[in-house]
């Protein structure tokens, strides 16, 4: 559980200064946060530096706060905790959509190229402290509410996250749900049983660094001398062994979104799925994840559960950015109709 945490109100701009807000809030450190340096940005988009214990390195916590946010000091917001895919990092979360709401406040944390949203099994690979789940939730979260003016409780906290964020989204909101009323998973990894072999794989490509693994992704990352998942570690260094030979898989399985939907259904968080289908092209991981997705559908079919499902199939009539595939346009496109909905929600 999280501790009790007080809450600061941030100043309208740097201190003594007048008028609009130029310049990011102050935000002491805490929660087991020791900021590196200044905040980078203006007073509405910016982001952070920080270290942690918890997971080697600096890490960035990118921060998009509503246009209005410093006119009315006594006036709180809901947070969307949005998470990104692999091998990305917060500040490359330049999603026109995102900076579209003046309801909400848009918190992206940095989850690492391949950090996957857990805390290691291995914590002693050559990639050093990997506990990725621990820092968001319990030293982001608090560090956060402690520091803006949020609604500190459920109702204001919201989780969605593109294809390794999308596995993220729903695995913090099944560990967690008293943190969080909405989950959202855009093109996300969301079923890792056996039945999706093809996608244990590609969580195992990116931990020992297979050659070629990132060209698939949305950043177009080929070049093995450039690889961001270096340096390799052991398959099994996140989850444990990845077949299940002897039950070697159980804690896939235990972390695996689509055998536990129904700790969404009954910690009354709802659900939001946005996938396509590649084209149908196997070389595109859009048509894996739709797999997924569907797998996920049945078993949320099989509980009875509401749940908000879009198959945009190749995009036609999704917009105009996306074209069915595992990329950045068909995620702008899903942002545009999450962001909207969840302000509405919110709301209620």
């Amino acid at each position: 559980m999280l501790a009790a945490v007080a809450t600061v109100v941030a100043p309208a701009g740097p201190a003594g200064a007048s008028g609009p807000a130029t310049a990011p809030p102050t935000m002491p450190d805490g929660f087991g946060l020791t900021q590196v340096g200044a905040a980078v940005g203006d007073a509405h988009d910016f982001y952070l530096t920080v270290n942690t214990p918890q997971v080697k390195g600096e890490q960035h916590i990118k921060i998009i706060l509503p246009s209005g946010y410093y006119d009315d000091p006594d006036r709180r917001y809901p947070v969307m905790y949005f998470l990104h895919g692999s091998p990305d990092d917060p500040v490359g979360q330049t999603y026109p959509a995102l900076k579209t709401s003046d309801r909400m406040i848009t918190v992206i944390p940095d989850g690492g190229p391949r950090g996957w949203y857990a805390n290691w099994l291995n914590q002693k690979t050559a990639a050093g402290a990997q506990n990725w789940e621990t820092f968001h939730l319990d030293q982001v979260i608090p560090f956060i509410d402690a520091n803006l003016r949020t609604i500190p409780t459920k109702k204001g906290r919201a989780v969605a996250g593109v294809s390794m964020g999308g596995f993220g989204a729903f695995h913090y909101a099944q560990a967690r749900p008293d943190l969080f009323r909405h989950t959202a998973s855009l093109s996300g990894d969301i079923d890792l049983s056996v039945r999706s072999m093809d996608l244990r794989l590609a969580v195992v490509a990116t931990l020992i660094d297979a050659q070629g693994v990132a060209c698939a992704s949305a950043s177009g990352v080929c070049d093995p001398a450039d690889s961001p998942y270096k340096p390799g570690v052991d398959s099994d260094a996140a989850f444990g062994s990845p077949y299940p030979v002897f039950n070697a898989d159980w804690r896939w399985n235990q972390v695996d979104p689509s055998q536990h939907m129904a700790k969404l259904a009954n910690g009354g968080v709802s659900v939001s799925i946005y996938v396509g289908d590649g084209g149908g092209s196997i070389t595109d991981l859009e048509f894996w994840v739709a797999g997924a997705a569907k797998n996920v559908k049945a078993a949320m079919d099989a509980l009875g559960m509401s749940y908000y499902y879009v198959n945009y199939g190749d995009g036609a009539g999704w917009g105009t950015r996306c074209n069915g595939g595992h990329n950045a346009g068909c995620w702008e496109e899903d942002l545009r109709d999450l962001i909207p909905r969840l302000e509405r929600e919110f709301a209620s």
